[in-house]
C-alpha cells in the first residue's frame, strides 16, 4: 500500500518537493532556487522552463532520498507562486517569454487607466479582487501586446495561458488545467458564477480559447508520465500556496487565521461559504473547492516579507546568510528609532501603491547594521498588523490566535515582536512546511490516504505559543512610527 503523498511546493525564488508521510510528518525534503530576472526597474522575471526543471530535480531527488519507489507515491499535490503569469505554445509546450512574476509592476499605468475610465467596480465585484498590476490579467494582457505575433497565435488557439500550477500540471501530465483557487487570483475569474467571466475576458482583450479548465482542489486532474518518476503517479491536489498553507494549517472554521511569511506575507481569514465583501482594502477569495463545497477566504497580501531579508543578504551585503539576520538583529535591543518600508516594487494590502518605493527612516550617526537588520524584521511585523487591523474591521468574530508558518516563522525575535504588535497570541506548527503539508492533504483526501477534514486538523500540532506582552500604549505608539514611515514611501515612483 502506498506510504507517501508528493506535494511539489513551487515558489518564488526555490522549487521545493516534499514526502509526507500517513501522519502528516515530513519524510524527506529537496529544494532548488532558480534565477530571478530583473530586466528593468520593477519588472520581475522568471524563465518558466527553470520552474519546471528545478521542480521536477526536486521531486525525483526525494523519492531518491527516501529509497522508495515511485509505486510508494499514493498521489502528488501542487501549491504554486500565485498571479505569476506564463503563455506557452500549446503544441510544443515551449514558452514564448519568460513568466512575469505577481511582483511585477510593470502594467500598473494600464491599472490606473482602467481605473479612471472607472473599471474598478466591475473587477471588485465579479472577481473579490483590487484593480491591480500584481493580478495575472494584466500581465497576460501585456504578453499578448508585446511578444511579436502572440495576439495572432492566440486567436488561431495555438497558445496557453497558465498560472505556474497551469504550467506543472501541463508538463507532467499534458493536461490544461487550473484549480478554483488560482483562478481566482487572476482577475479574470468570477467568484460567484464559479465561471471565466467574459465582461472580464472583454475588458482585457483575453481569447477565451487561452484560458485553462477549472477544476476543483481536490481530485484527479492527470496521472504524471511514467517517463518522469519511472511509473505514472496521479496529480489529485492543487492549490495557490496561501490556499494550501491555511489548508495545511487546519484553517477550517470560519474566523480562523493564519500568516505565512515567505517571500511576501499573506494573511488569510477563512470567511465561510458564501463571497465576502471586505470594506477595508482586502481581498476576496477562493480557498478551496473539496467535496463539492467552496470556501471563501478573506486575504491580506503583503509583497516584500522575507524577501526583505533577502536584500540585506545580496543587496546591502550585511548578512551572508540569511539565518544570520536574527542574531545580528538580537545584537541590539531595538532598532534604534529606524524604520524600514520594504515598498521595493510597491505596497500591497491595505495601500495598494503600485508606485510605492523602499525607504529608511530616523537614522542617526550612530545607526549601524544590527539596527537596519532590526528595523527590517520589525517591517515584516509592522505590514502583517495592519492586515490584522483590516480583517478585524471587517470580520464579525474577534480574532483569538493567529497561526504562522513558512520560512521567517522559524524567528523567534520576529514571532514575539508580531505577537507584541497585534495582541494576540501567535502560533507556530510543529510542521512549518505548511504549504507543502496543505497541497499534500488535498492530494491525500481525493485519493483516501486521508478520509476527512477532522482526521486532518486532529493531526495539526503546536510547536511554540508566542504570547503578546507589549503594553497598549507602546504598540499604539509604534505602529503610529511606522504609518509616518509608510506615508514617506508612498507615490514615490515617477508616473
Amino acid at each position: 500500500m502506498p506510504q507517501y503523498i508528493l506535494a511539489l511546493d513551487q515558489g518564488t525564488t526555490s522549487s521545493r518537493a516534499i514526502l509526507f508521510d500517513r501522519q502528516g510528518q515530513v519524510a524527506a525534503c529537496a529544494q532548488q532556487e532558480f534565477p530571478q530576472h530583473f530586466p528593468q526597474p520593477g519588472w520581475v522575471e522568471h524563465d518558466a522552463l527553470d520552474i519546471w526543471t528545478s521542480q521536477l530535480a526536486c521531486a525525483r531527488q526525494v523519492v531518491k532520498q527516501a529509497g522508495i519507489k515511485a509505486g510508494q507515491v499514493a498521489a502528488i499535490g501542487i501549491a504554486n507562486q500565485r498571479e505569476s503569469t506564463i503563455v506557452w505554445d500549446r503544441a510544443t509546450g515551449e514558452p514564448i517569454a519568460r513568466a512575469i512574476v505577481w511582483q511585477d509592476r510593470r502594467t500598473a499605468g494600464a491599472c490606473d487607466r482602467l481605473r479612471a475610465e472607472g473599471k474598478a467596480h466591475l473587477v471588485g465585484r465579479s472577481t473579490g479582487l483590487e484593480l491591480d498590476a500584481y493580478f495575472s490579467a494584466t500581465k497576460l494582457a501585456w504578453l499578448l501586446e508585446n511578444v511579436p505575433g502572440a495576439r495572432a497565435r492566440a486567436e488561431r488557439v495555438e497558445l496557453c495561458f497558465g498560472t505556474v500550477d497551469s504550467w506543472l500540471v501541463y508538463k507532467l501530465c499534458g493536461r490544461h488545467v487550473t484549480d478554483v483557487s488560482n483562478a481566482s487570483r487572476t482577475m479574470l475569474y468570477n467568484i460567484h458564477t464559479l465561471r471565466w467571466d467574459p465582461a472580464l475576458l472583454d475588458l482585457f482583450g483575453i481569447p477565451a480559447a487561452m484560458l485553462p479548465e477549472v477544476v476543483k482542489s481536490s481530485g484527479e486532474v492527470g496521472q504524471a508520465h511514467e517517463e518522469w518518476f519511472g511509473r505514472a503517479i496521479p496529480v489529485t491536489g492543487i492549490a495557490g500556496d496561501q490556499q494550501a498553507a491555511t489548508f495545511g494549517q487546519a484553517c477550517y472554521d470560519k474566523g480562523m487565521v493564519k500568516n505565512t511569511y515567505g517571500t511576501g506575507c499573506f494573511m488569510l481569514m477563512h470567511a465561510g461559504y458564501v463571497p465576502p465583501v471586505s470594506r477595508n482594502r482586502l481581498l476576496a477569495t477562493i480557498g478551496w473547492k473539496v467535496d463539492g463545497r467552496v470556501d471563501y477566504m478573506i486575504e491580506g497580501s503583503v509583497f516584500m516579507g522575507g524577501a526583505t531579508v533577502q536584500w540585506l543578504r545580496d543587496g546591502l551585503g550585511i548578512i551572508r546568510q540569511s539565518k544570520e539576520v536574527e542574531p545580528l538583529a538580537m545584537s541590539v535591543t531595538d532598532s534604534g528609532g529606524v524604520m524600514l518600508v520594504p515598498a521595493f516594487v510597491g505596497l500591497g494590502a491595505p495601500h495598494w501603491d503600485p508606485y510605492a518605493r523602499g525607504t529608511i527612516v530616523g537614522m542617526t550617526r550612530g545607526t549601524t547594521a544590527a539596527h537596519i537588520a532590526r528595523a527590517a524584521l520589525e517591517a515584516i511585523a509592522y505590514q502583517s498588523a495592519e492586515l490584522l487591523e483590516a480583517m478585524q474591521k471587517d470580520a464579525a468574530c474577534p480574532v483569538t490566535e493567529v497561526r504562522a508558518d513558512g520560512g521567517a516563522a522559524r524567528n523567534d525575535l520576529l514571532m514575539q515582536f508580531q505577537a507584541d504588535l497585534l495582541g494576540v497570541p501567535v502560533v507556530r506548527p510543529k510542521v512549518t512546511e505548511t504549504t507543502a503539508l496543505g497541497a499534500a492533504y488535498l492530494a491525500g483526501l481525493a485519493t483516501g490516504f486521508w478520509t476527512s477534514r477532522e482526521e486532518i486538523a486532529a493531526l495539526w500540532r503546536a510547536e511554540r505559543r508566542f504570547e503578546p506582552g507589549m503594553p497598549l500604549e507602546r504598540r499604539a505608539a509604534l505602529m503610529a512610527r511606522w504609518t509616518r514611515a509608510v506615508a514617506h514611501a508612498k507615490g514615490w515612483a515617477e508616473h
